[in-house]
C-alpha cells in the first residue's frame, strides 16, 4: 500500500503515551504538518484526553490492537473481533463519532484472515515502507546513536508515497529525530495524514 498519491504520510504507532505523545503532537502543530496515529485500545483508555487532541488537531486514527498482542492473528476470529471492537469503542469513549479507517496488525503481523476481519469491520490494512526502527535497541541503545540512526533511516528510504512508521512510546528519541526530520521532509516532500475514512486515493 501507497499513500495513493506523491504525498508522504507519517504514522505514529503504540500510543498514546503521556510521556511522548504530546511532543510529537507539539512538534507537527509547530510544522503544520498532519499525521496518522496507530492507537492501542488500553492507551486511549488511560489517556482520552491525548485521543482528543489528536483528533482536535487533525489527525487520523488507525486501530493497533487494544493491547499489542503479537499472536492477534492467531487467536481466532471472534476474539479478533472483540480485541478490534473494544480498540474502537476506547477511541470513541473520548471522540464519539470518530471515523477509525485503519488497522494495522502488531509488528505488521497480518494474514489475509486478519486483513478480512478488519475490511468487514470497515478498516482498511495498513501496512509501512520505512522503518527507523526505533522501537529496537539491540544494535544501537538510547542516546544519539539511536537518534541518528533513525534520521538516517528515514531520509535515506523516504520516498513520494511512502508510509513512514514511528513510535510515540515512552522513548525519547523518536522525539528528537523528529526536531530534525521534520522540516527534512517538509523541504522535499508533501505531508499528508491519511484519509480518514480509510479510502485512499487511486494512483
Amino acid at each position: 500500500m501507497k499513500t495513493g498519491s506523491d504525498s508522504v504520510a507519517l504514522t505514529f504507532d503504540d500510543g498514546p503515551w503521556a510521556e511522548n505523545t504530546p511532543q510529537i503532537l507539539d512538534l507537527l502543530k509547530a510544522h503544520s504538518v498532519k499525521a496518522s496515529f496507530c492507537v492501542i485500545g488500553k492507551h486511549a483508555h488511560i489517556y482520552p484526553d491525548l485521543i482528543r487532541r489528536i483528533h482536535a488537531d487533525g489527525h487520523t486514527f488507525c486501530n493497533h490492537s487494544w493491547a499489542h498482542d503479537m499472536e492477534l492473528r492467531n487467536r481466532g476470529e471472534a476474539a479478533i473481533r472483540d480485541d478490534l471492537a473494544a480498540t474502537n469503542l476506547a477511541i470513541r469513549e473520548a471522540v464519539p463519532g470518530a471515523q477509525i479507517g485503519y488497522f494495522r496488525a502488531p509488528g505488521g503481523n497480518f494474514d489475509t484472515s486478519l486483513v478480512g476481519i478488519a475490511k468487514s469491520m470497515g478498516m482498511t490494512s495498513l501496512y509501512w515502507h520505512v522503518d527507523p526502527r526505533d522501537w529496537e535497541f539491540t544494535k544501537y541503545p538510547p542516546g544519539q546513536a539511536m537518534v541518528n540512526n533513525i534520521i538516517a533511516r528515514v531520509q535515506g528510504n523516504t520516498r513520494r508515497g511512502s508510509i513512514v512508521l514511528s513510535h510515540d512510546k515512552s522513548k525519547p528519541d523518536t522525539v528528537t529525530a523528529y526536531q530534525t526530520l521534520l522540516p527534512w521532509l517538509k523541504q522535499r516532500f508533501t505531508l499528508v495524514a491519511l484519509p480518514p475514512n480509510g479510502k485512499l486515493p487511486s494512483p
